[in-house]
């Protein structure tokens, strides 16, 4: 009986980390000035590389469903930013060269 309370306990705060990460993304993503948008997104990119990596680590160790499920939902959101960061950044660069 303990072990689920501390399991469910767990659960529940790791669930309050998730939405309050992303407030606190969102009012950070909101204040970057245009000009450091295309730095920005490199490194998100890559960070988010790391990411798709650990999470198919942890689908590789999971032990029960929900884990599993939780990891492929992680390599999928993970490679949407990725791949969404390199299309804005190519979008971004785009405007920067010589218009023939």
């Amino acid at each position: 009986m303990e072990t689920t309370l501390k399991f469910v306990t767990d659960h529940i705060q790791m669930f309050y980390l998730v939405i309050l990460m992303i407030f606190v993304g969102i009012e950070l993503i909101g204040h970057v000035p245009s000009v450091l948008h295309t730095p920005l997104m490199s490194g998100a990119n890559a960070i988010h590389g790391v990411v798709i990596i650990g999470s198919i680590i942890v689908m590789g160790q999971a032990q029960e469903l929900v884990s599993l499920i939780l990891g492929f939902i992680a390599v999928i959101m993970g490679t949407l930013n990725v791949v969404g960061g390199f299309v804005v950044t190519d979008r971004m660069l785009e405007m920067f060269k010589k218009k023939k």
